[in-house]
């Protein structure tokens, strides 16, 4: 996809970027697609369709992936954010999972399902967009007046240490693969869409279900063309063929002013969907006036996710105005909010973001952020469900500790609660 002008190449990248996440919305709304709501099922009702079209999601991007790196169409090594880096943040992806998980249960859904429940009318996802959008924001930007960032107080001092540098991509194909881990890449790719394709196909159930089957599928060809899309736009800038990121390094060279020129080069990085940091990105945007070089992958998505869940809402006759139902309902969403745009932005994304995006690279740090928000999410659906059933009796530690037990990761013999 080659264009004379960088305007041209930018404005079809977001175009597309708009186009695939449009359809997005309205799919994941149209079938129910949701990652809390996967985990809510299995963990309380032993339910593992929307599991099953989670992991779909996660399959198909990861073989599509696979082939595209294979076929020399696609190039992950300078991706935004950098999922491959070589640095694994351990500290950062865990904490950041478990906070997100947590999060997100609190506050009713994921970043994707935020978005979604925006176009459909809930007034509630408002509270909580705009509260991850500022807290997302700041976590990588500057207080006003000031140099610090709430990640640089916060968490860099001590997070930092504790990562490990594996001193090559830290994606699974290059860990076991060698100096040319390209072949290793697609053999792992292909063996482990296989592995995952049969666990998820082999339930009767699931492939019963054309909506779970629909929205995973849905959710991962978005991931893979999005990565496709801002992987292969160029510009023939006389000859010479560049990325859109490498036109902007080479901006004063080959440009005529500054007129357009986007506000961050990072931003124009081959990537694919990932919803925090972008609702950051998108409140700064409308903050700004509007101002055209702030536009960026991450505003355009979270505006179509928004309007594709809004059409099908408008065209299933769905759309509802939903508010708070009470003053309990408001501190969870808000307190969720917080988790969500704090540990969203330190895990390096969301459940779509490091749980589909970054798992289609199969870079460590994006799978242990994955257990990390799977687990955070069914651990608070554990202590909301004792408190709720025991009441006084069921303190969070006491709640917490059976939880663990509930799934496997204690003995039962530290069992603090009766099993329901």
């Amino acid at each position: 996809m080659s264009f004379e002008s960088f305007f041209e190449a930018q404005s079809f990248m977001l175009w597309a970027v708009f186009i695939i996440a449009l359809v997005m919305g309205a799919v994941v709304n149209k079938t129910n697609f949701c990652t809390m709501g996967a985990v809510s099922d299995f963990v309380n009702m032993g339910d593992t369709g929307r599991l099953r079209a989670w992991l779909l999601a996660m399959a198909v991007a990861i073989l599509g992936v696979t082939l595209l790196e294979y076929a020399g169409l696609l190039n992950l090594s300078g991706s935004f954010p950098p999922y491959r880096n070589s640095n694994i943040v351990l500290a950062e992806n865990i904490l950041g999972g478990l906070m997100f998980g947590v999060g997100m249960t609190l506050a009713s859904g994921c970043g994707n399902k935020c978005l979604v429940r925006i176009g459909g009318g809930n007034i509630k996802s408002i509270i909580v967009f705009l509260i991850v959008g500022v807290l997302a924001y700041f976590m990588i930007n500057p207080f006003p007046g000031s140099d610090k960032t709430i990640y640089s107080v916060l968490f860099y001092g001590w997070t930092s240490p504790m990562s490990v540098d594996v001193l090559k991509p830290q994606d699974i194909g290059s860990l076991v693969g060698g100096s040319e881990p390209s072949a290793m890449r697609l053999i792992v790719g292909v063996v482990v869409f296989l592995a995952m394709g049969h666990f998820i196909f082999k339930s009767k159930e699931f492939r019963s279900s054309a909506d779970n089957m629909i929205g995973g599928a849905v959710v991962g060809l978005a991931v893979l063309a999005a990565w496709f899309v801002s992987g292969n736009v160029i510009v023939d800038a006389d000859g010479e063929i560049l990325s859109l990121q490498q036109y902007y390094n080479q901006w004063d060279m080959l440009a005529d002013s500054d007129a357009g020129k986007p506000a961050a080069g990072a931003m124009l990085a081959t990537q694919s969907y990932t919803f925090i940091n972008p609702m950051g990105q998108a409140l700064n945007y409308l903050a700004g006036g509007l101002d055209g070089s702030l536009m960026t992958f991450g505003v355009v998505a979270v505006f179509g996710v928004v309007t594709g869940s809004l059409i099908w809402s408008l065209i299933s006759r769905s759309f509802r105005i939903e508010w708070f139902s009470s003053a309990s309902d408001v501190a969870n969403h808000v307190i969720g909010a917080v988790l969500m745009g704090i540990g969203g932005t330190l895990a390096m994304g969301c459940t779509i973001g490091q749980a589909v995006t970054g798992i289609s690279t199969l870079a460590v740090g994006s799978i242990l952020t994955f257990g990390a928000i799977f687990l955070g999410s069914a651990l608070t659906m554990k202590i909301q469900y004792y408190k709720m059933v025991y009441e006084d009796e069921a303190t969070v530690m006491k709640s917490l500790i059976t939880g663990l037990v509930d799934l496997k990761l204690l003995p039962k013999s530290m069992r603090k609660l009766d099993a329901i």
